[in-house]
């Protein structure tokens, strides 16, 4: 029946339409080396999709010292800053929404990034005339894996759990879609493996968003659920 078909599609950004994965890297790493906390690139990596919260308790332990956490934050954020005039959107991404919109899916931007990094993301891609709702940071009290952001989005936009798809790059983007029953579509662009995704629960995975756009009208952005 056609009222089985999603009726909008919730997007991570950073990651899954802007290619911003390994800049939050770099920063996050440079960031602790300032603070004589070094972490392996690839340990940061494998943690990039949390809140910083939840990233720095992952990364240095919960019970770490938490006196340095504004620093280490503020560090990241201004380092991460310098790039936001050559953020660059994923293989076809502004593409992808609009062919979102064409099918008469409504478009909500799901991301926790802070509203002046919102701002810089949305710049990059190029494509507000066929978004519908965008979130920030401010709309959620824990950040991924849990599910504030999305049900936040859910709110914002009027949708439903029930007539929505997500798209995400990290496994803690399917983790938060699974707290919710909301199928997840996982892109490898953000440095995740097919297997990882998979495993822990995408419903598909794909490598880019323009992939995704070729199969869109096999995908589960357009099938029934």
């Amino acid at each position: 029946m056609a009222t089985d078909r999603p009726a909008g599609v919730l997007f991570d950004v950073d990651g899954t339409l802007v290619d911003t994965t390994y800049l939050h890297t770099v920063s996050w790493w440079e960031a602790l080396r300032q603070t004589e906390q070094p972490v392996p690139m690839a340990v940061v990596h494998r943690s990039i999709g949390m809140g910083s919260d939840k990233l720095l308790d992952h990364l240095l332990g919960p019970e770490r010292d938490r006196d340095a956490d504004s620093k280490l934050r503020d560090a990241h954020d201004t380092l991460y800053a310098e790039y936001w005039e050559r953020l660059t959107p994923l293989p076809r991404a502004a593409d992808l929404l609009r062919a979102c919109a064409e099918r008469g899916l409504r478009v909500v931007l799901a991301t926790s990034a802070s509203e002046p990094e919102v701002a810089a993301l949305r710049q990059a891609l190029a494509a507000d005339d066929v978004i519908d709702t965008v979130t920030s940071s401010a709309d959620a009290q824990q950040s991924k894996p849990a599910p504030d952001i999305l049900v936040a989005a859910l709110e914002q936009s009027g949708l439903t759990a029930e007539r929505v798809v997500f798209v995400g790059d990290s496994v803690w983007d399917v983790a938060a879609a699974g707290a919710l029953n909301i199928p997840c579509v996982g892109l490898t662009c953000g440095g995740t493996s097919r297997g990882e995704l998979a495993g822990a629960g995408a419903v598909a995975v794909y490598d880019d968003p323009a992939a995704l756009l070729h199969e869109l009208a096999d995908s589960p952005l357009t099938r029934p659920r």
